[in-house]
């Protein structure tokens, strides 16, 4: 939000605004790979590989889409051998390895999801993102933002945050909003990491399948027929613009609202419910669990 300026500022207030900048360029924690995975990508390659990233979720995460942190933090080395990968290429760098719209999303939602892991570990043992604080001196940004905003990790040799990735790449650059489901934060609130990569050429059968997964699971949407309420996860409340602009643009014939998107993936039964009530329907936001996704707290 940008302001003019009605009189000139003190020197005081000047030194009051520079300061947070210049927090924010020294204040950020950098998150390299290990330097002996450095030279692991540079054969030629026809196609990016998952591999690695498909061993290190089956070897440890569970079923129910929680991360065996401690076994990972005793050893890093799938982890590592793949983000050496995604610091060295990406869609921007090597336009080659991801000739489609899928081959770019799977890449952006893998290393999305591989880095908030490899972020965690940099902080291990914690019992949430939100105990990973921004600097001292800027206290006033959200509690999240030393997690996301904070710390930086390569992606096709350019350092950001997590938060630029996907708001300003995932969410810019793609308008289908199930990958919204696909993306995990770390936390028990956020979508269900899967126990394998998303892969360009399953993709949308995958994404489908976590927008289900995600909407029919009573902790994330559920209805309450008697008092004519549907309680959505806080990443409706979040996103809604997202759901309401793929909605007008895919499904003119619908009311642009976040009740006619989760209608498209319930099941039947339950979506007949609240077509019954619809006239009536209430929304509520559930509130978020930030307790971290780790096999430790089953």
């Amino acid at each position: 939000m940008q302001q003019p300026y009605a009189k000139m500022i003190t020197s005081h207030h000047a030194l009051f605004l520079f300061l947070p900048m210049l927090i924010l360029l020294h204040g950020c924690t950098s998150i390299r790979p290990a330097s002996t995975m450095g030279t692991a990508v540079n054969a030629p390659q026809a196609q990016f590989s998952y591999t690695s990233y498909a061993t290190l979720l089956r070897t440890n995460v569970s079923e129910r889409g929680l991360v065996d942190y401690q076994a990972l933090s005793k050893n890093q080395q799938e982890l590592d051998r793949f983000y050496a990968q995604i610091a060295q290429q990406s869609p921007d760098s090597h336009p080659h390895l991801f000739p489609t719209q899928h081959d770019q999303l799977a890449y952006w939602i893998n290393a999305y999801n591989a880095t908030v892991i490899k972020g965690v570990l940099e902080y291990y043992p914690i019992s949430s993102v939100e105990a990973v604080k921004p600097p001292a001196l800027l206290f006033f940004f959200p509690s999240k933002s030393g997690f996301f905003f904070f710390n930086r990790f390569i992606y096709g040799g350019r350092e950001t945050s997590l938060y630029y990735l996907e708001n300003k790449v995932i969410r810019e650059r793609f308008e289908d909003p199930r990958f919204h489901f696909a993306l995990n934060c770390a936390s028990s609130s956020c979508p269900k990491l899967p126990r394998t990569p998303f892969l360009p050429e399953t993709l949308a059968k995958q994404l489908d399948q976590e927008t289900r997964r995600f909407i029919n699971n009573e902790q994330n949407v559920r209805f309450d027929a008697t008092n004519q309420t549907l309680y959505l996860s806080a990443i409706f409340k979040w996103y809604e613009e997202d759901f309401s602009h793929w909605l007008h643009a895919h499904h003119p014939e619908l009311s642009p609202t976040l009740t006619s998107y989760v209608l498209l993936y319930f099941d039947p039964e339950t979506a007949a419910s609240i077509k019954r009530e619809q006239a009536e329907l209430k929304i509520e936001f559930i509130d978020y669990d930030w307790a971290l996704n780790d096999t430790r707290r089953q």
